[in-house]
C-alpha cells in the first residue's frame, strides 16, 4: 500500500516514513521495495540532497519484517531468495549516493536494525531500543553481510553478546558504543534535530560526501565473506524456525529442539 511508506521532499531534504504504527512499523515486502527504490535513485524521487528515514509515531522505528510473510517459506530456495531480496534493499540504502540519517524512536529490531545500520548517521530518542532478539523469538539468523555490518559497527564480541542474550540496547548505551551520534529527549526533538542535521549536511560539498560514502562502502565490502548460504538454510528450514514463527504469531513461548 502506498500509504505504508510516506515520502516528501522539502528544501532539499527527503523524508521517508515507515507508516504502519499499528504493527510497530513492521515491513512488508512492498515497503522494503519502496524504500529501496527511493534510496537507489533519489534523483528520480525529487532530487533531495539528504534523506531522513524514520518510523511513524514514537513506539518504533521498525520492528523488522512482518512475520506473517514467513509462513510461505517451504524450501531452502525460499530462505535464500528472502535474504537476497533483503540484502538488495540494505545495499540500496548503504550505497545511496546521498547522505542518509536514521531518526529512531522506540524499537529498532530485526530488519529495522539492519536499515538503521545501513544509514550513514543514526540519532535516537531516549526510548530507542536496538537489537536482534531472534534467539528468543524466531530462531533464524542474519545474513553474512549483516553480521559483517554489525561487527564493523559494534565489534564481534558485542554482536555475539546481544544476539546470544536477545537483549535490546538502550539509548544511553547505544550512544556510548557509537551506534547513535546523538540521543534526544522525545520524538518531536528528534525530528527537529534530524531536519537541522540534514540542512547542515545539504549545504556541504556533495562530491566529498559521495566519495567518502563509497570509499567506506568498498572497504566494508572487501571484508565480507561470500558464502553463508548454509547457515541461512540451516536456520530458515528448521523445525525451530517454524515453531518460533508460529509461537510469535500465537503470542506464546516457543519450544526449541535444536533441529
Amino acid at each position: 500500500m502506498d500509504d505504508e511508506v510516506l515520502y516528501a521532499v522539502d528544501s532539499g531534504v527527503g523524508t521517508i516514513m515507515l507508516n504502519r504504527p499499528q504493527a510497530r512499523n513492521a515491513l512488508t515486502f512492498a515497503m522494503y521495495e519502496r524504500l529501496a527504490a527511493i534510496c537507489g535513485d533519489p534523483a528520480a524521487h525529487g532530487s533531495p540532497k539528504v534523506l531522513i528515514v524514520t518510523g511513524a509515531g514514537d513506539k518504533a522505528f521498525a520492528a523488522g519484517t512482518d512475520i506473517a510473510q514467513f509462513r510461505a517459506f517451504a524450501t531452502p530456495e525460499d530462505a535464500l531468495a528472502y535474504e537476497d531480496r533483503i540484502e538488495a534493499v540494505i545495499t540500496a540504502i548503504e550505497s545511496c549516493p546521498i547522505p542518509t540519517i536514521a531518526a529512531i524512536s522506540g524499537a529498532v529490531t530485526g530488519g529495522g536494525g539492519s536499515i538503521a545500520c545501513a544509514c550513514d548517521i543514526r540519532i535516537a530518542t531516549a526510548s530507542a531500543r536496538f537489537g536482534y532478539p531472534i534467539a528468543r523469538t524466531l530462531g533464524n539468523c542474519l545474513s553474512m553481510a549483516n553480521y559483517a555490518r554489525l561487527a564493523a559497527l559494534l565489534g564481534p564480541a558485542r554482536v555475539k553478546e546481544i544476539i546470544f542474550t536477545a537483549r535490546l540496547i538502550e539509548a544511553e548505551e547505544g550512544q556510548r558504543i557509537g551506534l547513535y551520534s546523538e540521543v534526544l529527549g522525545d520524538h518531536a526533538a528528534l525530528m527537529t534535530r534530524a531536519r537541522e542535521l540534514a540542512a547542515t549536511i545539504a549545504s556541504h560539498a556533495p562530491l566529498t560526501m559521495r566519495a567518502t560514502k563509497e570509499a567506506l562502502r568498498r572497504l566494508a565490502k572487501a571484508a565480507v565473506p561470500e558464502d553463508g548460504n548454509d547457515l541461512v538454510v540451516m536456520c530458515y528450514t528448521s523445525a525451530d524456525f517454524r515453531e518460533g514463527m508460529e509461537a510469535f504469531l500465537g503470542k506464546r513461548a516457543p519450544h526449541w529442539q535444536g533441529r
